[in-house]
């Protein structure tokens, strides 16, 4: 029997190992890789900061499989303990066209389509939010994506029911994988 800890196909974040890159991927590729940095976030208690790891992976299928770690930290940069995750797929639609599913710990789940601006960035607005009864009132939501200088940036507008998109979280990344 083997090892449980292993899987019998691993997901990859090199393209130089592991199974083929699909073809599939070439709109969401330079995402591909594991990643890590700071941003700021605006919420109930109010604007903070926030380390976060984020992992792009593939195990040959035409889909990114995207899980994403945040933490708060104070203004002088401690860490006070964990705050959200993420975990989904970036699938790639055609040439340009890009859906995007996530799951949050928060309790949302959403889907997005949205397109290739450029061969580094990404612009998607939902098109399907769910949400847990105590999860945050989010009728709308914008995720701006683009690779700039060779870090992942982003940017993450939402809106509640009767209110207009603002900014929640934006983050600059860089690439550690």
């Amino acid at each position: 029997m083997s090892d449980a800890t292993e899987l019998p196909v691993p997901d990859t974040v090199d393209v130089r190992s592991g199974p083929e890159v699909s073809e599939e991927l070439l709109a969401v590729l330079p995402l591909l890789g594991e990643w890590h940095g700071e941003g700021q976030a605006a919420g109930a208690e109010g604007d903070h900061r926030f380390g976060q790891w984020i992992r792009f992976s593939h195990d040959g299928r035409g889909f990114l499989a995207y899980e994403s770690r945040t933490w708060r930290l104070t203004d002088d940069g401690r860490i006070v303990g964990p705050q959200s995750r993420e975990s989904g797929f970036w699938r790639p639609r055609g040439r340009d066209d890009v859906e995007l599913l996530v799951v949050s710990s928060d309790g949302l789940l959403e889907l997005y389509v949205g397109r290739a601006r450029t061969t580094t960035s990404w612009e998607l607005s939902s098109d399907v939010l769910a949400r847990t009864p105590d999860a945050p009132d989010v009728a709308r939501v914008v995720r701006l994506y683009g690779i700039v200088e060779g870090a992942l940036m982003y940017a993450i507008d939402r809106a509640g029911a009767d209110e207009p998109l603002r900014p929640t979280m934006s983050a600059r990344l860089e690439r550690i994988r």
